[in-house]
């Protein structure tokens, strides 16, 4: 039997070709997706913000079971990833990081530093999927070996 599950993949748009890739990953360790992220097969086109988080990504991060935060080298200065991750903490939802080939613990959004409960992970097809699955709450850095926290912190959920 398939594991599936609905996520919402938080990334910046200049990584669009980064999704079928990650999705692809995931599929590789037997979980199928279903992703309610925005890109570019599904623009959005609207123009006010207020509209854009409440009635497009609010409604999609909601339904999803799950937030994976595709970490590139522009994650960490989104505006919009760091909304998408204190949305999807408030409603309880698991937020995963995931990093992209290339990318540094410069790299992690503030958001997931501070309030992200679950783990972050490299580009490694079982451990993504234990992620998502809850099973795993490891920190990595970009080379699969433990993450040094920037400062000396206790880890708290953010809700």
């Amino acid at each position: 039997m398939i594991d599936r599950k609905n996520i919402f993949i938080s990334h910046v748009h200049e990584d669009d070709d980064l999704l079928p890739k990650l999705k692809d990953l995931i599929r590789k360790s037997g979980m199928e997706v279903k992703d309610g992220s925005i890109n570019s097969d599904k623009p959005n086109n609207a123009r006010n913000e207020d509209y854009i988080k409440r009635e497009i990504l609010a409604p999609r991060i909601d339904w999803a079971s799950t937030l994976v935060v595709l970490i590139s080298k522009d994650t960490a200065d989104s505006w919009w990833v760091n909304w998408e991750i204190e949305h999807a903490v408030e409603k309880g939802k698991t937020v995963v990081g995931v990093y992209a080939q290339g990318a540094t613990d410069a790299d992690v959004p503030e958001a997931l530093e501070q309030c992200g409960d679950a783990a972050i992970v490299g580009w490694q097809s079982e451990r993504v999927v234990a992620a998502i699955n809850g099973e795993l709450s490891e920190w990595d850095n970009p080379t699969g070996g433990a993450r040094e926290p920037r400062w000396p912190m206790v880890r708290v959920t953010c809700r």
